[in-house]
Formats: C-alpha cells, sequence, structure tokens
C-alpha cells in the first residue's frame, strides 16, 4: 500500500503544556503530547477523558423541544394511548428503537415496535408504516434515526389524528415535519451544547428527561447504555465529549451486564468472555444486528434486543447470524463485481469520485458496497441499483470530505437525499442517473484535496521500543475507547532491524511474523504485518527500515504487547511534515 505518512511534530507551546501535564497527571510525555494534540490540555480535561463520568451528561432539557416531547409521552401515557416506537433498519435504529420500547415498557404497556420493510418501504418513515399505525389505533409515534424530512409522510399522519415526536440526528432541510416535537442537535434553531449524537443517542436523551420528569432514579437506565455503545460504534459519530461518556459507560455495561438479547449476540459472535471494544462492535456484533434489515426485516432484531428469555433470545441470535452470512455472500459477489465495474471506467485514475449503477444489484447491501470502494479506490462512491422504478443508492466518503454536500448539490436531480458527513443515501428517476454521475464527479473534483484521495497514515508520535513500557501501554489503554475525533494512537519508529527471526506466517502466505530491535535499545518487540509479505524480503536483508504501527495486548500472552503494523518503508524514505 503506498500510504503517505504524515506527521506533525508538536509546537513549542504544545510541548510545554504536554511536559507540564504529563508531570502533573503522571502520565507518558508522549500520552501527554496526544492528549494535548486531541485538545485535552488541563488536569481537569484528562480526568473526565480518562474517567467519563454519567454525572457529566449534558440535561436533556436544554434539547430544542425536549420539554414538548416529554410532555406529550407522559400525556399518551395518562390517557393509555397506544404508542408506536419507529425506527430506520440499520444498527442505529434497531437499537434506538429497542432502547426506547425497553424504558417505556417498564412503566406502561400500550405500545409496539415497527421497522419499516427495506424492499417494500424503503428508507424512514413510509406512508404504509402510518397507514399500519391508524389500523392499530395508534395515536402517538417516536420516531427514532429518521424522520427528519418526512414532511408528508408526518402531514398524512397528522390527518389522520396521529403525532409524531422526532428523534434524528441527520442533517435537516429548511422546512421541518409537523412532528409535535423534533429533537435534533443539527436544526438550525438548536440549543443544545453537543451536536453528534447517534440516533440512539438521541433516544436516550430522550428516555432521561422522560426519567426526570416522572422521577424515575438514573440507574434505571444504565442497564440500557450497552445499546448505547453499540450504537456509537456501528454509526461512526465522533468519541469526544458526550459519546465518549455514553461509550465509556455503554463498554462497561457490555463487557460486566450485557442485556439478555446482547448476550445471546455476543455467544453467536464468539464474543462471549473477551475483553469487549469498539472493534469488536463494529465487526462482530454490530453487522449482525444491521443483516436482518439487509436481507430481511430489521424488526428480528429489535425483537431480538428487547427479548428477556435467553434460550428464544440464541435462536433468534442464530437466526440473524444466517442472515450475516448470507449478507457476507451477497457482500463479496456484489463487490467484486463493483470492483469490475471501476476498474473499465475510462480514465479511472482521473476520476474523483466512483458512480456506479446497476439495477440487479441488492439494496440492502450497497451501503456496504460503497464503503469498500471507497476504501479501495480513495474515493467518494456512490452504488446505485434499481428499486421498482426508481433507482435508489447509498454514499460513502474518504476522511475530511463531506459526501452529503456533494449530494445536496445535486438536490434538484434527486427524489429524496439524506445523511451525514461520511455516509448518505439518495434516490432518483433513472433518467436523472447520468447527469447525477456527471455533476457529483464535477462537484467532488471541485472541491475535494487531492490528498484526500490517497491513503494517509496520522502519525501521533515517533517513539522508541525502550519507550514502550508497561506504565505507557496502561497510559495507553486509558485512552479508549477509540474512534472518530479520538483514533487510535499510530506510532512511528525509525532505524528497525530484524532481530533474524521473523517470517512470512498464514494460509496464503500473506502475513509476516516479525520479531524487531531498533537502533536506540536491545528491547525485543514482536509484530505483526496483515498483507505485507512482498516486505519480506527486504527485512531479511538485515537493512534498516522504518514502521508506523499501533500497540496491541497480546492476547495468546496476557501482559504483553504487539505492534500492529500498518506500513514498512525503506529507512531513507522521509515522514510528510505537516505545517
Amino acid at each position: 500500500m503506498n500510504y503517505r505518512w504524515n506527521y506533525e511534530p508538536p509546537t513549542t507551546e504544545n510541548e510545554a503544556c504536554a511536559q507540564a501535564l504529563a508531570e502533573e497527571v503522571r502520565v507518558n510525555p508522549a500520552i501527554a503530547q496526544m492528549l494535548v494534540a486531541r485538545g485535552v490540555n488541563t488536569a481537569e480535561q484528562v480526568r473526565k477523558y480518562f474517567h467519563p463520568q454519567l454525572l457529566d451528561l449534558h440535561d436533556p432539557y436544554l434539547m430544542k423541544d425536549m420539554d414538548r416531547a416529554v410532555e406529550r409521552l407522559n400525556e399518551a401515557m395518562g390517557q393509555r394511548e397506544r404508542i408506536m416506537i419507529y425506527g430506520d433498519y440499520d444498527v442505529d435504529g434497531c437499537t434506538a428503537v429497542a432502547l426506547v420500547y425497553r424504558c417505556i415498557t417498564q412503566y406502561y404497556s400500550n405500545v409496539e415496535c415497527y421497522i419499516p420493510d427495506r424492499s417494500e418501504e424503503g428508507y424512514g418513515v413510509s406512508m404504509k408504516g402510518v397507514d399500519y399505525a391508524a389500523s392499530q389505533g395508534v395515536k402517538l409515534v417516536i420516531v427514532l434515526d429518521c424522520g427528519i424530512k418526512a414532511i408528508d409522510e408526518i402531514q398524512y399522519a397528522k390527518d389522520k389524528g396521529i403525532d409524531f415526536i422526532i428523534c434524528d440526528h441527520h442533517v435537516p432541510d429548511e422546512v421541518l415535519p409537523p412532528a409535535v416535537a423534533i429533537l435534533n442537535a443539527k436544526r438550525v434553531d438548536n440549543t443544545y451544547p453537543y451536536l453528534d449524537l447517534s440516533g440512539c443517542g438521541v433516544g436516550f436523551k430522550f428516555m432521561q428527561a422522560f426519567a426526570i420528569s416522572n422521577g424515575i432514579p438514573f440507574s434505571r437506565l444504565i442497564p440500557l447504555l450497552d445499546l448505547c455503545a453499540i450504537s456509537i460504534a456501528s454509526d461512526i459519530v465522533p468519541i469526544m465529549g458526550e459519546n465518549r461518556i455514553l461509550a465509556y459507560h455503554g463498554l462497561k455495561q457490555l463487557n460486566n451486564n450485557a442485556s439478555t438479547g446482547v448476550k445471546a449476540v455476543l455467544e453467536v459472535c464468539g464474543l462471549t468472555g473477551k475483553d469487549l471494544t469498539m472493534s469488536d462492535i463494529i465487526f462482530k456484533i454490530g453487522p449482525r444486528i444491521n443483516a436482518s434489515g439487509r436481507v430481511q426485516n430489521g424488526k428480528e432484531s429489535v425483537d431480538l434486543l428487547v427479548e428477556r428469555d435467553y434460550d428464544k433470545a440464541l435462536k433468534m441470535a442464530q437466526t440473524i447470524n444466517h442472515y450475516n452470512e448470507e449478507r457476507k455472500e451477497l457482500d463479496k459477489r456484489m463487490t467484486e463485481e463493483a470492483s469490475q465495474v471501476v476498474a473499465q471506467l475510462p480514465r479511472m485514475e482521473d476520476k474523483s469520485a466512483i458512480v456506479i449503477y446497476n439495477a440487479d444489484w441488492h439494496k440492502g447491501v450497497i451501503g456496504i458496497v460503497a464503503s469498500r470502494l471507497t476504501e479501495e479506490f480513495f474515493r467518494p462512491a456512490v452504488v446505485l441499483t434499481l428499486d421498482g422504478e426508481i433507482v435508489t443508492g447509498s454514499a460513502r466518503s474518504v476522511s475530511g470530505f463531506d459526501v452529503y454536500r456533494a449530494i445536496q448539490s445535486c438536490e434538484d436531480l434527486l427524489d429524496n437525499f439524506g445523511g451525514h458527513t461520511y455516509a448518505a443515501g439518495l434516490s432518483m428517476k433513472v433518467e436523472n442517473v447520468e447527469e447525477f454521475s456527471r455533476r457529483f464527479e464535477a462537484y467532488v473534483h471541485e472541491n475535494i484535496d487531492p490528498e484526500q484521495t490517497r491513503p494517509n497514515l496520522d502519525i501521533d508520535a515517533v517513539i522508541n521500543f525502550k519507550d514502550i513500557t508497561p506504565k505507557f501501554f496502561n497510559d495507553l489503554k486509558r485512552m479508549r475507547p477509540y474512534g472518530p475525533e479520538n483514533p487510535k494512537p499510530l506510532f512511528c519508529t525509525k532505524n528497525v532491524f530484524d532481530y533474524g527471526t521473523s517470517k512470512v506466517v498464514g494460509r496464503q502466505q500473506e502475513h509476516i511474523k516479525l520479531e524487531l530491535v531498533d537502533s536506540k535499545s536491545n528491547n525485543v518487540m514482536n509484530g505483526i504485518a496483515f498483507g505485507q509479505s512482498s516486505e519480506a524480503r527486504y527485512i531479511k536483508t538485515k537493512q534498516a527500515f522504518d514502521i508506523v504501527y499501533t500497540i496491541e495486548e497480546n492476547t495468546r500472552k496476557h501482559g504483553e504487547v504487539q505492534l500492529q503494523i500498518e506500513d514498512i518503508r525503506t529507512h531513507e524514505e522521509e515522514l510528510t511534515v505537516e505545517n
């Protein structure tokens, strides 16, 4: 992989700040340097960062319309109205619906959940969903992780005597739906101090306010936090501020006392008893919860997440695990097809974006395929397929480029669109696909930095092996959970050598198992370089080389660390220094 290595040395001011911080809070200077780079500059900020406290969550009533939302929910419960909890079919939507359902049903029973069918209804609030609500005598719908653009659908519901409370985190249009309350920190008249909650996070804040209004102790909400952690990791929202608090305590709940349905998912993932991280959610837990919405219906995932009987939950989890296997087969086949299409595009090397269309692709996995293309070709990607008479698509982006704005620039060609910076959905008429492709490419070409279309490794610190002490690693672990705005630290060590025992491993001899020393100490460090066996010949020449890596705990040897090496290059090459 032809990575560009970026390193921004600390300024004199930041270096002094980091040194003072290291002495005051007794952390390694390199750790202090990384904290300062992430905006954690004082001892109090370090305390909150290392030990996030639920007491530091914002007052939910700071959110616009929260008082109206709670008042309407309390009114519905007082008048014994039927309530529907409605959500998107992805992980964020399903966890949000499960969280609100589990909270409300502790105190009220006239409630049901609804997840739209991806194939029949598409994304968000549907007319079919409203009709179903009316047929069931529903008077209040709480919609989660969608709804912010459902102006016609919510007006249709209002005409039928159904009120809506919207809990969403996607970017709204200028005109908002006619809902009783709209909880969304991205609205223009926002009053809430944190903008980056997940859809499930907005649902949690609603339940926090509901609990306050009814004198329910906060401790009753803590068992719901495992769902918050799953949504935050899966929806790739920033892991700083309020999300860090929710993710930190959500992981504790996930590890120590996960809910019945989540325990069943852990069992089918092979994660029972493991110290779970955000990566486990992203790569194992989230895809399984997502799979029912992609292959069948997301309601099955919600039913699993609210189930209290473990044996029943385990059967449900095995079913969605089967759906995930189907999803992986679809994903693999479609990704191969899509990659071939992209490779055959004329003058691909000159394109700033990828837009491809195939009427026969399964719309349940086009978002995954778009992600794969972005990872492979380092371009914003839009993958389109035919859904009835309408073309529907998913878009994904590269770091630092707002794909939502790129799609918005073509809104006159679209029937509908929505999303956020790195992921969005859209639909249009078939005859608009060609013009959309042209204009989307033109917008990206005009607005993207060429460096964003090249894989980058942003190095946090240049260190030597002697710096990797047990104290250093313990301090490093306190920086978890990792995610956007708080990425797992990347380190660079220069002038390293093969200890003489490194070897190529793997079924296809595609990885390198390394034992390395550097020029500053006699420490021998174990490492693994996945998919980099082409570098083995150079490594064996005993010449010096440089590495970029993360530091992981060796799962086979408790207490030992292992380097996960992201890239290797000859020592003669220089780092790109950011100014």
